[in-house]
């Protein structure tokens, strides 16, 4: 009989996991998938383009042809754009700049301790709660909660003497499982928000796509998913591992640092962390909630197309950048402004491979564009998906299904969005949903499956925090573990976005589901 949290060798789990793994392992770094799709869209347009395939633009009427760039006037636009083709990119700038501001809250050690306090402060009832708002919480920063939360929830819960390994798991879903959710704007809203709108874009040349525009969903969702994931942890991880003994492991020196309470000077760096989270927020209130506040629209003062609504990225900077620099003076982790520059440096020195993603990105996004073949396919599958006769809310679960899946063998979802947002973007506004909806859908169906994915970058470190406590731990009990948050996760997150879109609530500020 094999141990509770490991799966039967041969078994039909065992093969499933054996083929998305060596899957994942077999597909090339995205960065070269992006150079290889690039190429094949050039192959494909002069292919394309010999056939005579064409098109009527749903906006304008015009007949819309292939663009070959498979000769000297192609091969000239390609040499003449291919700087400004990464330059120009939008997710680009919007990044960096969100991630200066958030590297200075990161460094600072506001939102390592903040995590701490919220974690450390929960009542042995409502850990279980606690720690998934925790992880969900800690997607705004890089690796807080695959490094830092992980780990501390296994001490935490052993020291209340319950099974660390359910501790990891709670943590674990809620900062991989519920990636996307938040309550305040991360890193990832501007990132996907910048490559839906280049997609949809291959239809509205002038579309703007606001890095908030998920956000009510997103901000509902993470309330909904504590539920769920105290629910899953409760009723089903906690009961499957009660029986799986484990051993006791020293806390490493990170952990045991994380686990014991604020000092003085946290608490003072807390406080005024504070204090200027307070100060600015009532900036934003005084510029946006009077009818002539100075940051609506000069024009007619609305909000939808306001500075505040267009600069989200800058206010997401400073925010970071004033209750990083708050903190750290409070806390004395920052004692000059070279350590604030440093902390800075150190958020954009974790972008290396990032930016050669972008590079090849941009390009096979560009070539797409180019081409027209961004608009043949997303009129060509609109018609094929209309002729299926399936509804709004079947399209959208079968797109998040689709998702999910295609996350165990491409972890990235900056990556996974790039290839997908030109095909499935206008294809989707083609039958009436937005961009804004179709970006939503694809955040579900990415989150939810991180968990069970091996391919996922901090998969294998999670196997050596579980090793820590079960030394025959693998992919399998990881993953056996896991799941029953990946499915139901599934099942909930997508009724819940099946029922905004039905009751037709707004995703986010100006962003409508249809």
């Amino acid at each position: 009989m094999a141990d509770a949290t490991v799966i039967r060798r041969g078994g039909l789990m065992d093969t499933f996991l054996r083929v998305i793994e060596r899957g994942g392992n077999a597909l090339p770094h995205p960065a070269t998938l992006f150079l290889i799709f690039a190429l094949v869209v050039v192959l494909m347009s002069e292919v394309v383009s010999r056939f005579g395939l064409e098109v009527t633009h749903p906006g304008t009427g015009e007949l819309v042809r292939p663009v070959s760039l498979l000769n000297v006037a192609g091969l000239h636009r390609i040499l003449t754009n291919l700087v400004t083709n990464f330059t120009g990119f939008a997710p680009l700038g919007t990044v960096l700049v969100a991630l200066l501001g958030i590297g200075v809250a990161e460094s600072s050690g506001l939102i390592a301790t903040m995590m701490r306090l919220v974690v450390l402060s929960a009542p042995k009832g409502l850990l279980t709660p606690v720690m998934v708002f925790a992880g969900i919480l800690s997607n705004m920063a890089s690796e807080i909660g695959y490094v830092l939360l992980v780990p501390l929830a296994a001490t935490i819960y052993q020291s209340a003497g319950r099974n660390p390994l359910t501790g990891m798991a709670a943590a674990f879903a809620g900062v991989s499982a519920g990636y996307s959710a938040n309550l305040l704007l991360g890193t990832i809203d501007p990132l996907l928000a910048g490559l839906t709108q280049e997609a949809a874009r291959i239809l509205e040349p002038a579309r703007e796509v606001s890095p908030a525009c998920n956000y009510y969903f997103m901000f509902v969702s993470t309330f909904f998913l504590t539920l769920v994931g105290w629910w899953v942890t409760d009723r089903i991880v906690d009961r499957r591992l009660s029986g799986t003994t484990v051993g006791h492991a020293e806390p490493s020196a990170e952990t045991s640092q994380a686990s014991r309470r604020l000092t003085r000077d946290e608490r003072r760096g807390m406080w005024f962390a504070t204090f200027a989270a307070a100060l600015f927020a009532a900036v934003l209130l005084w510029g946006t909630i009077p009818a002539r506040g100075f940051l609506r629209d000069p024009e007619d003062f609305s909000l939808l197309h306001s500075p505040f609504m267009s600069g989200i990225v800058a206010f997401i900077f400073f925010g970071g950048a004033v209750c990083g620099l708050a903190y750290g003076i409070g806390a004395r982790t920052i004692r000059n402004d070279a350590q604030v520059m440093d902390g800075m440096g150190k958020s954009m020195a974790t972008l290396g491979g990032y930016l050669v993603l972008v590079f090849f990105a941009a390009q096979f996004v560009a070539f797409f564009n180019w081409t027209n073949l961004g608009i043949i396919v997303a009129v060509e599958g609109a018609e094929a998906l209309r002729a299926s006769g399936l509804g709004g809310p079947a399209l959208m679960g079968c797109f998040v299904v689709l998702a999910a899946g295609l996350n165990l063998f491409m972890g990235s979802a900056s990556a996974k969005w790039a290839i997908m947002a030109p095909v499935f973007v206008p294809m989707f506004m083609l039958l009436g949903y937005p961009a804004e909806m179709t970006q939503c859908a694809y955040r579900v169906g990415d989150s939810v499956s991180n968990i069970i994915s091996p391919s996922m970058s901090y998969f294998a470190l999670i196997i050596t925090f579980f090793q820590r406590y079960q030394k025959d731990a693998g992919i399998g009990t990881l993953v056996a573990t896991m799941l029953p948050y990946s499915v139901v996760f599934l099942i909930f997150w997508s009724i819940l976005l099946v029922l905004w879109l039905f009751l037709g609530w707004p995703l986010g500020p100006g962003a409508p589901t249809t």
